[in-house]
């Protein structure tokens, strides 16, 4: 088959087509004439051709027919698009997400519950966030291990995410891995690391459900972003890369928080430190206009940081726990070093908001962060919602109340009250006089009727909520919390660090913690 320079479609004689042919020139050819140079719904550039043929015959010579196969070209199409969605067929991903361990840096908030548990943004739990993200990228199959205090984390797990009153999972599946022993010395013991949690079961990725799977994104639970895996995932197939490491550049103040990269300019890594100081931190120091940084960020960002996100082939996943690194207990600080010199480690990009809650400072600014214009982080994103489990409260009833750059949660009552920079969870009460300034309330995990209210002011007892002429401010107060009339709370001496667990409160990092289930009686000044 040839085209002419004047648009015509030129086949072998032996070719049978209907319609209007021709001869043209010395040869043998039946042509069909396609109106405006259309081939096949797509347009021909006729005018180029025709300056192409004038520019030859100018010069003498005849041009060569311009060959084209139809039927290639579609199969070569059909390929390409059968091996994108291939990189991209959710089906083959596993995802594992990390409980953490005893969440000492959140603490009081961890007393009780799991960190991937910690209530977040009024409505949510840390956990929401990567479980939404499996969900918003059409990863199916999720493990989540647990160790510490996970009791409520799996009741949330169990009514958020079944298969009956949840969010469905059509043939995948959300599976809690709890620690366990088994025979022999080593089942002995708890999780000694990340590692060794995936380690402990391994078997998991060996037997007949997980024959598909080609690869293992590891996530943590208890970060606040929103990201496509599959985007991650298909970058890691793209590139041949054994493992994949999310990462975002980051400035010197919070440098040493994180596991610190270097790269080279096909974004290999080369060099991984966790969480280095002093000269090992800036040793680290790299250019990450590599990144597609302006020089401006780049100044101002000069670390490549680890989110604690990877993707590891499964068989790469396997060897490296059980052969190569069989004693090593965590990926962070010994596994992704180790390897950084044996395997192809790939840095993968992540330009966009993300933060770390592993910290009362961390998780009392992000959750503040939120009441921003705009915020960095919004939950209010209908594409790709969090998930969290469904309460069916009514909307919050408010009397009289004045509220500034605040997020106020489902089935709250407010009463004549001025809430300024905060946040308020669910089933919240506040009362008349109330002023809250730069507070986080976790809310409530249940109502109090008027009776059983009225009851327990009659006796001198405290309610659930925020009493009459309250004033609080830069405070976290944890869910079931009692707090009665007249009582000041501001740290106004500027204290760091306190434990008062006795008078129900702490001190962390200059944030008063208002213990979960606790009382602070009429009158009291924190």
């Amino acid at each position: 088959m040839a085209v002419a320079h004047n648009g015509r479609l030129a086949l072998p004689a032996a070719g049978q087509l209907h319609g209007t042919v021709a001869l043209s020139g010395k040869r043998n050819w039946s042509i069909v004439k396609f109106c405006n140079g259309d081939l096949m719904g797509k347009k021909l550039n006729c005018t180029r051709l025709e300056q192409r043929q004038q520019i030859i015959n100018a010069a003498g010579r005849r041009p060569p027919p311009v060959c084209m196969t139809l039927t290639a070209d579609f199969v070569g199409e059909a390929k390409l698009r059968d091996q994108e969605a291939e990189k991209r067929d959710p089906r083959t991903v596993v995802a594992i997400i990390l409980g953490g361990g005893a969440g000492t840096r959140l603490f009081p908030l961890t007393k009780r519950r799991a960190k991937p548990a910690v209530p977040i943004g009024g409505a949510y739990r840390l956990i929401d966030v990567p479980m939404s993200n499996c969900i918003n990228s059409g990863i199916n199959k999720v493990y989540i291990l647990t160790q510490f205090n996970s009791a409520s984390l799996n009741r949330h797990l169990a009514r958020a995410y079944n298969f009956s009153g949840g969010v469905t999972f059509g043939d995948g599946y959300v599976e809690v891995l709890a620690a366990t022993q088994t025979p022999g010395e080593l089942g002995k013991r708890w999780f000694q690391g990340t590692a060794d949690a995936v380690r402990q079961f391994h078997w998991l990725f060996e037997d007949q459900r997980s024959k598909d799977i080609e690869d293992v994104l590891i996530l943590s639970g208890d970060h606040l972003y929103r990201m496509d895996y599959m985007d991650f995932v298909q970058d890691h197939r793209q590139s041949g890369a054994d493992i994949s490491i999310s990462c975002l550049p980051i400035d010197d103040s919070r440098a040493s928080d994180f596991g610190l990269m270097k790269i080279d300019n096909k974004g290999r890594v080369i060099s991984f430190s966790e969480k280095p100081r002093g000269d090992d931190l800036k040793a680290m120091a790299v250019d990450t206009t590599v990144l597609g940084l302006s020089r401006e960020e780049a100044e101002k960002k000069p670390y490549i940081a680890s989110m604690g996100v990877y993707v590891f082939k499964k068989e790469i996943l396997l060897n490296l726990l059980r052969w190569r690194f069989p004693t090593a207990n965590d990926f962070g600080s010994e596994i992704i070093p180790a390897s950084a010199g044996e395997y192809y480690i790939k840095a993968y990009l992540f330009n966009d908001y993300w933060e770390d809650i592993g910290t009362i400072k961390s998780f009392f600014e992000a959750n503040l962060a939120l009441t921003e214009h705009p915020p960095r982080f919004s939950f209010y994103d209908a594409t790709k919602p969090i998930y969290t489990s469904r309460r069916n409260l009514p909307p919050s009833k408010i009397d009289n109340c004045k509220i500034v750059d605040s997020i106020v949660s489902h089935g709250s009552f407010l009463t004549n009250c001025f809430v300024e920079h905060s946040l308020i969870g669910v089933r919240s009460r506040i009362n008349s006089n109330v002023h809250l300034k730069d507070t986080v309330m976790l809310g409530a995990d249940y109502y109090e009727t008027d009776a059983e209210i009225a009851s327990e002011l009659a006796e001198g007892r405290v309610p659930i909520g925020i009493g009459e002429n309250s004033r609080i401010k830069g405070c976290i107060i944890d869910k079931n919390a009692r707090i009665g009339k007249n009582v000041i709370i501001e740290n106004s001496e500027g204290i760091q660090e306190a434990d008062r667990s006795s008078e129900g409160f702490y001190i962390r990092s200059g944030i008063t913690v208002i213990l979960k289930n606790s009382t602070i009686k009429d009158g009291v000044v924190i």
